[in-house]
């Protein structure tokens, strides 16, 4: 079995290779033949969502697959939009929901909203990437978080950008060597403390940002060594849910009935 440095590499270095093997999975290519055949005849937010198959597609695509459950917790999302910053999505801490909301803006674009690139290959592309982060963490989780961050990288701003996404921000404290009780800390001092060990436009430099990941697919591999168990970490994946919202709303909008 590879290490995770190597099978990082092996992906990282041909990214459209290795999405061109996912595309051709039975599974993926059926799924996403029956979306594009699809999605534009979505008029309305209740047909998507009720459309258990086009919706559960779209949620992977943005990394919101655990959620597709909550139905009515989207539908509130989709239906106040993001135009207003005090929109229920713009008030989630994660991006996640107001990117899928930017996608899909039916707020915004009514009846056609679905014939918009962003929800047409817009979304496959997404889907393509996720899914082959999502493989590749059926081996090695290691190799999950290195090829999420190298997609996050770019557009990290700041370090509570990091620190707002446990992923990202897992990724950080292992190629520092930091114990994950750091993460516990005020955080404030995380992010200052990160910002004394980090040059965070380091990130946006295809180079720099290789060494910061081959440092942390060394270290991972160092703790989590290949030979044993796969580590699960799917946890790092559920992102914070709210700012400015209580975690009691948030669950009372999952249950809402619509």
């Amino acid at each position: 079995m590879l290490n995770t440095y190597t099978s990082y590499q092996l992906i990282a270095k041909d990214i459209p290779k290795a999405i061109d093997r996912v595309e051709s999975q039975p599974v993926v290519k059926r799924e996403t033949d029956y979306y594009l055949a699809n999605i534009g005849n979505v008029k309305t937010i209740d047909d998507f969502v009720n459309n258990t198959r086009l919706f559960n597609y779209a949620m992977k695509a943005y990394g919101l697959e655990d959620m597709t459950y909550a139905k009515a917790f989207m539908v509130k999302a989709l239906k106040e939009g993001v135009s207003d910053e005090d929109s229920f999505a713009n008030k989630l801490s994660d991006k996640r929901y107001a990117d899928f909301v930017k996608a899909f803006n039916f707020a915004a674009y009514g009846s056609t909203a679905t014939l918009y690139p962003s929800a047409q290959q817009g979304a496959v592309d997404k889907y393509m990437r996720q899914t082959l982060e999502e493989n590749a963490g059926e081996t090695n989780q290691g190799v999950r978080l290195a090829l999420y961050f190298q997609r996050k990288a770019p557009d990290i701003t700041n370090w509570y950008d990091v620190l707002a996404d446990t992923a990202l921000s897992s990724v950080v404290r292992t190629a520092l060597g930091l114990p994950d009780s750091i993460a516990s800390a005020d955080i404030d001092k995380q992010a200052q403390m990160f910002e004394q060990k980090l040059d965070i436009a380091d990130f946006k430099d295809p180079d720099k940002l290789n060494k910061f990941l081959t440092r942390f697919t060394s270290l991972w591999e160092i703790n989590n060594p290949t030979s044993s168990a796969v580590t699960s970490v799917s946890v790092l994946f559920t992102q914070p849910t709210t700012v400015g919202i209580s975690t009691d709303l948030m669950m009372a909008m999952q249950k809402l009935k619509f």
